[in-house]
């Protein structure tokens, strides 16, 4: 998505910035463990520079690469060259799918099939090292409030209801990271062995905000 192709957003112990050329993953994807926790199947450099280009420029997809400041957030922001620095830890990524209707506010979805809007969430924190730090939950914290915010992109300014995540029922750690962000199971898919799970209708929930910048 172009819509974030210049925008940095910056949080106490992460920073988001768009996927560009020079985020290279495809040595992450020769772990089995991920391939198998994202559904992915190994790339290589040629085949991921293909994919970053189609990403960039597909309207259904906003991914953001996660990186990791050095130290946490003093009150100071980083200049761009300070965050070109920072190492590259995962990704999180919004999957619009079906068309968009928002005449229905109250988060009831009386047209639960298919072709109802949904935005799918994915997040990999993919060097071991930074896991269960709380990391995957400021980056998503971080994107929700971008994506749902008034003032953000025009081509965003998406409801709490909107947004729907699919996790392996034996994934305990997923499912408690998106339970603390407000979402609630909602569906068991048991042929997949998998749950969805959407944010929780007329709950209240305040995601972290982070500073956006102009990242060039």
């Amino acid at each position: 998505m172009l819509v974030n192709s210049k925008t940095a957003i910056i949080g106490a112990r992460i920073v988001l910035v768009p996927y560009r050329p020079e985020h290279k993953y495809h040595q992450w994807m020769l772990s089995s463990e991920l391939r198998e926790l994202t559904a992915s199947e190994p790339l290589n450099l040629e085949e991921e520079y293909t994919m970053q280009k189609s990403w960039q420029l597909d309207n259904d997809k906003l991914t953001f690469i996660l990186l990791a400041r050095p130290d946490r957030y003093s009150g100071t922001i980083p200049t761009n060259d300070d965050i070109k620095t920072y190492p590259m830890i995962g990704d999180v990524n919004l999957f619009f799918k079906g068309t968009r209707n928002h005449n229905n506010n109250n988060g009831d979805d009386e047209d639960d099939d298919a072709d109802s809007f949904q935005v799918e969430t994915e997040i990999m924190i993919a060097e071991p090292s930074y896991r269960r730090k709380g990391l995957a939950s400021e980056a998503l914290s971080l994107l929700f409030a971008y994506a749902t915010s008034p003032s953000g992109p025009k081509e965003l300014c998406l409801l709490p209801q909107d947004f729907i995540v699919r996790i392996g029922e034996s994934n305990t750690a997923s499912l408690n990271l998106f339970e603390k962000l407000g979402f609630v199971i909602n569906k068991r898919v048991k042929v997949f062995k998998e749950v969805e799970m959407r944010f929780r209708p007329g709950h209240v929930f305040k995601w972290t905000e982070g500073e956006t910048v102009e990242f060039d």
